[in-house]
């Protein structure tokens, strides 16, 4: 359906439908679903779009969102209650301090999220690893945020700007930058950037910030301390590191086998397994069957502590379909492109130009991917871009991804999965995972310009 509306009532439409939303969360306090619902509906309205093309576009929006994390976040959840009620998380934890000591472990958890976030979706890595840090958390009776937030770094650093992650991959085919030179630039850039968001903002966060374990992580620690008791037995420590690498390591056999020729025969096969949904659903059952069945749970305790584990995925999905729904009313509007233009007319360096359009487009839409598509396709479109050498185009492909990570806020998917599984308020998580988000991507673009300037 076509659809358009001038840029003054674009924008305004947009600010008004921003302003209510935080005025509904922060003030009112209103269920969080319902103040982005209305939202996107007010956004909807105000710039003219037709009816039906806001129910069809919230549609689309809940849908395209949901389409593969819901399964995700839900088999997240069980394979995190198993790691938790069989005690691999606490092996684990007990691991990671014993080797690196309590003051170390946020560096460890850093670089662990790092090198899982290039492979692996940002989403499955975080409802992998996040029980991780809470054990870790409860053990030191420290906030969460110490440990967590390294962890979060990590993540978003490898998903952001190191191939073989798709977002870089997308932006570098379309500046057409060899991908090794993305890869080497997101690595040197990425290892400053996850240590200033990383540990030490993590630092920061944990004294200003008292934020105890979730309560649904205590529930299932609390059924594994009755196992353990019980039987006496904890998972050895490879074993659970295996089964949690497992999902991983299928993903990275998957982009190894797209570019190794003689691995051509197996790809599809590999392909399959390695679909991040495939991977995660094998590496759960590989928990139910190793750490629950072979440590003395039935078939009947592992089925209570899955489904018990669900219990509080029905908020989470809720609230990243809102986040879809928003996304897609100021994508579809236009509002996205109108703020993408009016910064890529603006007299400054091209690095600088790709991430405040990169930016612009992340605050107004929320995806990360959809800012990165939407940012390296106003670039490409420059003429300037074809006379760019591939170091030149490598650190604009860096900074468009820095710009599509930082600024992260409602109307992103993200920010509610964070505040869900960390059971926070919506101003906390401004001032936690808005600022880590931001945080890497202010470094990635400082690592970006540097570059620019020394190769041109």
């Amino acid at each position: 359906m076509e659809f358009t509306a001038s840029p003054e009532r674009l924008i305004i439409g947009a600010l008004l439908g921003f302003a209510v939303l935080l005025f509904l969360i922060i003030k009112v306090k209103i269920q969080p679903f319902i103040a982005i619902m209305t939202s996107a509906l007010l956004i909807g309205l105000a710039v003219g779009m037709p009816f039906e093309m806001i129910t069809d576009t919230l549609a689309e929006g809940v849908g395209t969102t949901l389409e593969t994390i819901a399964i995700l976040i839900g088999l997240g959840s069980m394979f995190g209650a198993i790691l938790q009620v069989s005690g691999g998380v606490e092996v684990i934890a007990d691991t990671l301090l014993d080797k690196f000591g309590e003051d170390k472990a946020p560096w460890a958890l850093g670089v662990t999220g790092l090198i899982v976030g290039m492979p692996v979706f940002f989403e499955s890595g975080l409802l992998i690893l996040i029980p991780v840090a809470f054990g870790i958390a409860r053990k030191t009776k420290r906030s969460v945020f110490y440990y967590s937030i390294p962890l979060l770094a990590g993540l978003a650093i490898g998903h952001a700007l190191i191939p073989p992650t798709p977002g870089p991959v997308l932006v570098a085919e379309m500046l057409q930058v060899e991908l090794s030179y993305v890869i080497m630039m997101g690595l040197v850039i990425g290892v400053p950037a996850m240590i200033i968001a990383g540990p030490v903002f993590g630092r920061i966060a944990g004294r200003k910030f008292d934020c105890p374990v979730p309560s649904s992580y205590l529930e299932n620690e609390k059924s594994a301390a009755e196992r353990t008791t019980e039987s006496g037995k904890r998972p050895n420590f490879l074993l659970v590191v295996g089964i949690i690498l497992l999902p991983l390591f299928l993903i990275i056999l998957n982009t190894i086998s797209s570019v190794i020729p003689f691995m051509r025969g197996v790809q599809p096969i590999l392909e399959f397994l390695g679909t991040p949904v495939i991977a995660l659903l094998l590496s759960t059952i590989c928990g139910m069957y190793f750490l629950g069945i072979r440590g003395g749970f039935s078939i009947k305790d592992i089925t209570a502590v899955m489904t018990n584990s669900l219990h509080s995925c029905g908020n989470i999905i809720l609230l990243i379909s809102g986040g879809g729904m928003l996304r897609f009313i100021l994508q579809n509007s236009g509002i996205g492109e109108v703020f993408g233009d009016f910064v890529g007319g603006l007299p400054l360096p091209l690095v600088l130009v790709a991430f405040l359009v990169a930016a612009v487009v992340r605050i107004s839409v929320g995806s990360a991917t959809v800012s990165m598509t939407m940012a390296a396709g106003i670039m490409a479109s420059m003429p300037a871009i074809a006379g760019l050498s591939q170091l030149q185009l490598a650190a604009i492909t860096i900074a468009v991804a820095s710009g599509a990570t930082a600024f992260s806020h409602v109307n992103d998917s993200g920010f509610w999965l964070s505040k869900s599984l960390f059971e926070v308020d919506e101003k906390t998580n401004l001032k936690t995972w808005t600022v880590m988000e931001t945080l890497v991507g202010l470094v990635g673009i400082a690592g970006a310009t540097i570059v620019w300037f020394v190769v041109s």
